[in-house]
């Protein structure tokens, strides 16, 4: 009789718990590596799918913009991105009369975000089942779960629709980029000679730039193969000098910063992709090491995955309209035609135009808005490539990683230097251009 009345009184005892709240739960999800962790998430599935860089930092932007709206809710501290951000002009406000955990809230808004702008249906939604199943073990009340669904799913939404109107949809039926090879021309390189990608992602709606054209580059060097004392000239011999005779340093560096997220690679007669993280991914995966390094705690890590999202995502609309305005043959082209037609390039050539250079632009601008939520002397070891066999590499600042960038492009004989030093200045630009701009965090 007594071993049942102990029984009964641990059941009763554990249910009452789950009534009230023990409160572990609000430790469970405040931990800013639980956010980190999320991202990393939907980082491995946008790899997965093989989304181009341009296209997953749509992805990355919405996701945690609509997890940062969820963390301004319930923090007075942070502002609201809307009327800063264009077409975003009203985000739902939480019913002050119901008990909501934000942290979790921002968790399932970025998965279900994540999951809906760009995937294939219900990539995400396993892992964003197992954050409520994780909410119900650590016992969060039915009624606060419920409550944080709800005003989440209310964020959700709100974002989703703005999603709607950025151009996107209807670029994917735009004219497909017509291959002319011309002098000077960008046309398609091997092993893949794939078509030209996202020609129009210049017309996507920009979040903070005015225009995709509001920050444009100088023109780059006049196309001149035969002047030896041209710039032009002298830009491909350097490119071709520094490839034959790189360093194992300066190959590490090219390596390093390579992702290419989907790379065909040539076997025999055999022909694979192989996939890594994208150049948004990689400086996902930054911020989140940067953020633990920092001791961020959830709400400032959400804040630098959304701040820096946002440069990204106009970083490649910016770089993407320069792009496609000059249409610039690449290195490995050149080379091939004019001096060597075996010469590669250290890495594989992406199918786009050379100048400007992605990468080093969308790094620049991401470097700027992680400095301003994190710090400008931020000391790290990246240690994001581990993954895929490369050895990490540490940097005293996000701008001296930005700048490393110039080189590995360069390294990698896919790009000019010229357009690399001119790209790292444009996403200086652009991610100074977004902090003055933005505000987020409230001054004490």
């Amino acid at each position: 009789m007594k071993k049942l009345f102990w029984i009964v009184a641990i059941v009763v005892s554990v249910t009452s718990c789950r009534q009230q709240g023990s409160g572990d739960y609000k430790k469970v999800f405040s931990d800013p590596f639980l956010y980190s962790k999320t991202v990393k998430k939907l980082n491995d599935v946008v790899m997965g799918n093989n989304f181009p860089p341009m296209v997953a930092s749509r992805n990355y932007a919405y996701a945690n913009i609509g997890a940062y709206e969820c963390i301004v809710a319930g923090d007075s501290n942070y502002v609201s991105l809307a009327g800063q951000l264009k077409g975003l002009s009203a985000i739902p406000k939480p019913d002050p009369k119901k008990n909501i955990d934000f942290h979790l809230a921002a968790l399932l808004a970025c998965t279900k975000i994540g999951n809906a702008v760009t995937f294939p249906e219900g990539s995400m939604m396993d892992y964003y089942k197992s954050l409520t199943r994780m909410a119900d073990s650590a016992g969060m009340p039915a009624s606060v779960l419920k409550n944080t669904v709800e005003f989440s799913d209310l964020i959700v939404n709100a974002i989703m629709e703005w999603s709607k109107k950025d151009n996107y949809a209807e670029t994917r039926s735009a004219e497909r980029y017509a291959v002319i090879d011309t002098p000077g021309r960008w046309i398609p390189t091997p092993p893949a000679y794939a078509p030209a990608l996202e020609p129009h992602w210049g017309e996507i709606r920009t979040m903070v730039l005015d225009s995709s054209d509001q920050i444009m580059p100088p023109v780059p060097p006049t196309y001149d193969i035969k002047d030896k004392n041209s710039l032009y000239y002298k830009d491909v011999m350097y490119s071709k000098i520094a490839i034959e005779n790189l360093t194992p340093e300066q190959q590490h560096i090219a390596d390093f910063w390579d992702d290419l997220n989907t790379k065909l690679i040539e076997n025999g007669h055999v022909m694979f992709m192989s996939k890594k993280f994208s150049p948004t991914g990689h400086w996902q995966n930054i911020v989140g090491i940067a953020a633990k390094v920092t001791n961020a705690d959830f709400d400032k890590t959400v804040c630098a995955y959304a701040k820096t999202s946002i440069a990204q995502f106009d970083a490649f609309i910016q770089c993407w309209e320069v792009k496609y305005i000059y249409n610039t043959v690449r290195p490995e082209t050149v080379i091939n035609k004019y001096f060597d037609p075996e010469w590669r390039p250290f890495l594989q050539t992406p199918p786009f135009p050379e100048y400007t250079c992605g990468h080093t632009t969308v790094s620049a601008a991401a470097a700027e808005a992680l400095s301003s939520v994190l710090g400008d002397q931020v000391a790290y070891t990246d240690t994001s490539e581990l993954e895929f066999g490369i050895k990490s590499r540490s940097f005293t600042s996000f701008r001296q990683a930005a700048e490393e960038n110039i080189w590995a492009r360069f390294y990698g004989g896919i790009h000019y230097h010229n357009s690399c030093v001119v790209s790292n200045q444009q996403g200086r630009q652009i991610g100074e251009f977004i902090n003055k701009r933005l505000v987020m965090m409230k001054e004490h």
